[in-house]
């Protein structure tokens, strides 16, 4: 499809693209590949939120693998050189992760408040079989609201005057069309707004029942209300930014592409982010990491000691893992 010369300079996604893209290879990818054999332990152990959570980081490495490409693309001052296919499938990739990963952390946050607020109800919310099934409807429904991607031309040339050679985008139309439009405002209220919403809310309770609950020393009470912020504020700040740029572009074509550029890379951190703040922060985490760490190295041993020091877990790890796991 034909474009319009932006006239818009490439020099910032020159030089912030690869720098941050980089910075999320080589720490995301180690740090996911982690919380997938941490939280792969957690499933083994009946515990749900480790389906979540592999979810989560799998739908994280599938993005991180598009990065490369992307990282490229921006180098090359966005001028695409590969196939309309490969940018088909690495668009299809990146809204794939952030939808399916807000989707995610909304299914961690209801299964927290459901095991801190409301631990002696609905039982049958919190198994593997239904986490297993939720999991599965994420996934699905984000891979089919986001197949068209697949079935449209996603690159489009932009044509520029005599002194400027011409530049192949690949999904960054100018002007979009209007089922990008359609397909963004659903994104923007399904995929931001209600997980957004529900997050806060759950946290809020979650909060609230750790405030009033007498067996937890004040001090364990500030950590766990800086997590729940930690937790509340990555969301913000990775997915806020391109969601509002998102808004922008539907409403003023011109002017936005550098501003939405730079959105676009802050939501790429969220993958450092969700493993660190829901695999990392608990002792079993640790734990259980340090125990892949030993089988990978062969030195795998199970001592009477550490069976007793996992079996007798703190206040503060039993509320946090009422929490996080």
């Amino acid at each position: 499809m034909n474009s319009t010369c932006l006239q818009e300079p490439h020099d910032v996604d020159h030089y912030l693209f690869p720098v941050v893209y980089i910075f999320v290879i080589v720490v995301s990818v180690p740090a996911n590949i982690g919380s997938l054999c941490v939280s792969f332990l957690q499933a083994r152990k009946e515990n749900e939120l480790g389906i979540y959570l592999f979810s989560l980081s799998l739908s994280d490495l599938l993005y991180t693998s598009t990065l490369p490409v992307w990282v490229h693309y921006t180098w090359n001052e966005d001028n695409w050189t590969f196939s309309p296919g490969l940018c088909k499938g690495s668009a299809f990739l990146m809204y794939l992760n952030f939808y399916s990963s807000t989707a995610f952390l909304t299914c961690i946050a209801l299964d927290r408040y459901l095991a801190v607020v409301h631990p002696l109800r609905f039982s049958f919310l919190r198994t593997r079989r239904f986490a297993l099934a939720a999991s599965l409807c994420v996934w699905t429904l984000e891979s089919l609201f986001n197949a068209v991607i697949l079935w449209q031309d996603e690159t489009a040339v932009e044509y520029c005057n005599a002194t400027r050679a011409n530049f192949t985008l690949c999904y960054d139309k100018y002007p979009l069309e209007t089922w990008q439009i359609h397909l963004n405002l659903f994104r923007t209220c399904a995929g931001y707004v209600v997980p957004l919403g529900t997050i806060m809310v759950c946290n809020q309770k979650v909060y609230q029942a750790v405030r009033q609950n007498q067996a937890t020393e004040s001090g364990e009470k500030a950590r766990i209300v800086r997590l729940l912020v930690s937790v509340t504020l990555t969301f913000v700040l990775c997915f806020t930014p391109f969601h509002v740029m998102v808004l922008v572009r539907c409403a003023l074509e011109r002017h936005t592409y550098t501003v939405y550029r730079v959105a676009v890379a802050l939501t790429s951190l969220n993958c450092v982010a969700d493993p660190i703040l829901y695999c990392f922060v608990t002792e079993t985490g640790r734990s259980d990491l340090w125990t892949v760490v030993r089988l990978c190295a062969g030195r795998h041993t199970t001592s009477r000691g550490h069976k007793k020091h996992a079996a007798s877990v703190s206040t503060r790890d039993t509320v946090e893992l009422e929490m996080l796991e």
